[in-house]
């Protein structure tokens, strides 16, 4: 049996976590499991309930960004135990200003792509599209650039 009892194959740790069988293969191989994973007597998988629990978080993680040599540095300080709560903190931490920073960033991008698709809504809705910002026409362009 697994922690909590659940005995949950590689299979349905795949569809649960959204996470190809070979991503859990690679995860297992960079060390980012809390504990090696268990093995059936036939050499199989066996995860349990806080495997996938701690795979949704790795994702979580890896999707936003953080590098996988972070996540496993986080990895390795909560297999450590009690104790180094300060270190993991502040690896939440510097990931947060970092994720912070990008989201600030395209929060930018998408004003500039708002008030482009406000200049086209305007020119379709009044009929003066044809030509906005056409290659090549510098006469017939608008005077906001599209």
């Amino acid at each position: 049996m697994t922690r909590h009892g659940e005995r949950l194959s590689i299979g349905q740790v795949a569809e649960e976590t959204a996470l190809s069988v070979h991503a859990l293969r690679f995860f297992e191989r960079e060390g980012l499991f809390l504990h090696p994973v268990a093995r059936t007597s036939g050499g199989q998988r066996v995860y349990g309930r806080a495997d996938v629990e701690w795979l949704q978080l790795c994702n979580r993680l890896r999707e936003s960004g953080m590098p996988i040599a972070v996540i496993r540095e986080f990895a390795g300080l909560v297999r450590s135990g009690a104790g180094n709560e300060e270190a993991r903190l502040a690896l939440l931490r510097a990931h947060e200003r970092e994720v912070e920073a990008r989201m600030a960033g395209l929060a930018a991008h998408l004003e500039i792509i708002r008030g482009k698709v406000a200049t086209y809504e305007r020119h379709v809705r009044e009929g003066t599209a044809a030509g906005v910002w056409a290659p090549g026409d510098r006469a017939g362009q608008d005077t906001d650039p599209a």
